[in-house]
């Protein structure tokens, strides 16, 4: 049985569970959280986190660290996730890294080696060698595998999981309290509303504001690495489309997700299915390599890329926001992931090291905002530069990749320094 599988049934903190929570917290790195004189201690404080998702176990597993009496609250019937794979960048791999979770992630993921830009149909374009990188550890996981250490991590240190607790509305003050769809209630010092693009504390704090489609969807498959691939990263760009690929699993799987301009509305949601023969039609065009990967498709998930506004409001009233609930990002940056478990280690490190809670909450807003912001922003922009459907301007877009990765690789690689090399557990924010 899985680890995540194991969560199923409540986690009680028993008298064992305590003696390794102790022993975690003496364990850790010394200055992870920063914590100044008459800090508000974390001890005993009683935190409501909603949703089980990679920014909601994160946080759990940081705040149980830290003393705090969590409570993680999951609509699901068991903590599981999606068949599809992701990356973790060095910025997230440092939060991994000070929570003590670094060991069982790269036993469960691959190492990237380096990310190959290709045209759809004549080949490599440029080539990033990743070892250029200050810190080497990206990686390529399986979602189900990530989700799967946090729930281990979370489980270890002491969090109580309550499962298929739907959440219908929250509500501040001085003492918060959410409300379950089945009308029972659970009283907190402090709410944590880790629950994603829909949210229910976003709304309870900004109100709803609709998302506008960006005409473009994707589609989402992992099939059989037939190929043999190794540990690299492909980009195939094409005329208003675009692939990418990379390994799971040992090299055993590819992880696919192809995105499409296109006119015609499709529903905000992985869960819905397609059929694989429209993502071949799609990408018929495209070169060998490519018709290789969508043949061995056999099922497959669509849904429509939305761009939502950054949260005006983080928290209030003892309430707070995190990961796709404050910052939904569009995939490609790949910094969904990372992105929330920075937000993870920035608000606990706020709290641990705040006078009362109000000013550490603002204090996570504050370093938070500026930074992801621009990663949105960033992600935003990316999109145009796979989908140029004008010949010459394409040309002209791959022939100074080209140069770029001939003549100064190293300056090509320099460019994510802003993004890869911000540790959040080393300096502020």
């Amino acid at each position: 049985m899985s680890g995540a599988k194991r969560c199923i049934a409540t986690i009680e903190l028993t008298a064992q569970q305590r003696n390794l929570n102790d022993r975690a917290r003496r364990d850790f790195p010394p200055g992870a959280f920063r914590i100044k004189r008459g800090a508000m201690t974390l001890d005993g404080l009683n935190i409501a986190v909603i949703g089980a998702g990679i920014g909601g176990l994160a946080v759990a597993r940081a705040l149980c660290l830290r003393g705090a009496d969590v409570t993680l609250l999951e609509q699901a019937p068991e903590i599981s996730e999606v068949g599809a794979g992701l990356q973790i960048s060095p910025n997230g791999f440092a939060v991994l890294r000070a929570l003590g979770l670094d060991v069982p992630l790269v036993a469960r993921s691959m190492q990237a080696q380096a990310v190959s830009l290709r045209d759809y149909q004549r080949g490599e374009v440029l080539r990033l060698d990743l070892a250029g990188l200050q810190d080497r550890n990206y990686h390529f996981i399986h979602r189900a595998d990530l989700i799967d250490v946090l729930a281990e991590g979370a489980r270890e240190v002491g969090v109580k999981v309550r499962l298929m607790q739907k959440v219908s509305a929250v509500e501040g003050g001085e003492r918060p309290c959410v409300r379950m769809a089945n009308d029972s209630r659970f009283d907190a010092d402090l709410v944590i509303g880790a629950d994603g693009l829909h949210s229910v504390v976003r709304r309870a704090l900004n109100g709803t504001l609709a998302p506008f489609f960006t005409r473009q969807v994707a589609w989402r498959a992992v099939v059989p690495n037939l190929l043999g691939r190794g540990p690299e990263a492909q980009v195939h760009m094409g005329p208003m489309r675009h692939v990418v690929s990379y390994p799971l699993r040992g090299g055993t799987l590819l992880n696919l997700v192809a995105v499409q301009e296109r006119a015609a509305w499709t529903e905000e949601s992985w869960s819905q299915k397609d059929d694989p023969m429209a993502l071949r039609a799609a990408f018929g065009d495209f070169g060998p390599e490519v018709q290789a990967m969508l043949s061995a498709v056999e099922e497959v998930h669509l849904w429509g890329l939305f761009r939502h506004p950054v949260a005006q409001v983080w928290q209030r009233d003892g309430l707070a926001l995190l990961g796709d609930a404050a910052h939904p990002t569009l995939p490609f940056m790949a910094q969904g992931a990372s992105m929330a478990l920075e937000d993870a280690w920035v608000l606990v490190d706020a709290l641990s090291a705040a006078e009362g809670l109000a000013e550490g909450l603002a204090a996570y807003q504050g370093r938070r905002d500026a930074r992801v912001r621009r990663v949105v922003e960033a992600a935003n922009r990316n999109a145009w530069k796979y989908h140029l459907s004008f010949p010459p301007l394409r040309w002209a877009a791959h022939t100074a990749l080209r140069a770029g990765g001939a003549f100064a690789p190293e300056r090509m690689l320099r460019q994510f320094d802003w993004l890869y090399g911000h540790d959040v557990t080393r300096k502020a924010g």
